[in-house]
């Protein structure tokens, strides 16, 4: 198995995405709790495009999350934030509750000098998912000013 992992990781770092998804594709049925493998078999169909022929193989739920959160965190970690940022919204589009992938993407989007966006999504990811009294006592006014956060109220 690992004799094959490593190929079709080198034949994927090679750019012969193709080949290497179907040793990945192989590998998966035969190892489907493997994490690694998973892992760059979600990698391998997100850069084919072919992310819901990765569903249909086997990849859902937690696994498919995972893959989402972990494809979109390697590309921010390298500086391919647009890659970065396309990975985590596909990710929110198929798990919109998933809270992690939200906050990855505000992450993303600080990266992308996006600071308005990547502010408005942390703060009110933060105000729905929190349990500290003292930032629930203030719930309202957070989600209020989240997406104004330029404002200014004048009195006059």
């Amino acid at each position: 198995m690992r004799y094959r992992l490593q190929e079709a990781i080198e034949l994927r770092s090679t750019g012969h995405a193709e080949e290497a998804r179907a040793i990945l594709v192989d590998l998966v049925a035969l190892y489907p709790d493997d994490a690694q493998i998973n892992y760059l078999t979600a990698g391998v169909h997100d850069n084919l495009g072919r992310e819901r022929e990765a569903i249909k193989q086997g990849l859902s739920g937690p696994d498919l999350e995972g893959a989402f959160l972990g494809l979109g965190s390697s590309y921010r970690i390298i500086g391919a934030y647009q890659s970065a940022e396309e990975t985590f919204r596909r990710g929110m589009a198929m798990f919109p509750d998933n809270r992690a992938l939200q906050v990855f993407l505000a992450m993303t989007l600080y990266n992308l000098h996006l600071y308005h966006e990547a502010m408005e999504l942390l703060l009110t990811t933060l105000a729905e998912t929190t349990s500290d009294e003292s930032i629930l006592q203030y719930k309202r006014g957070i989600l209020f000013y989240a997406p104004q956060l330029d404002q200014v109220w004048d009195e006059e």
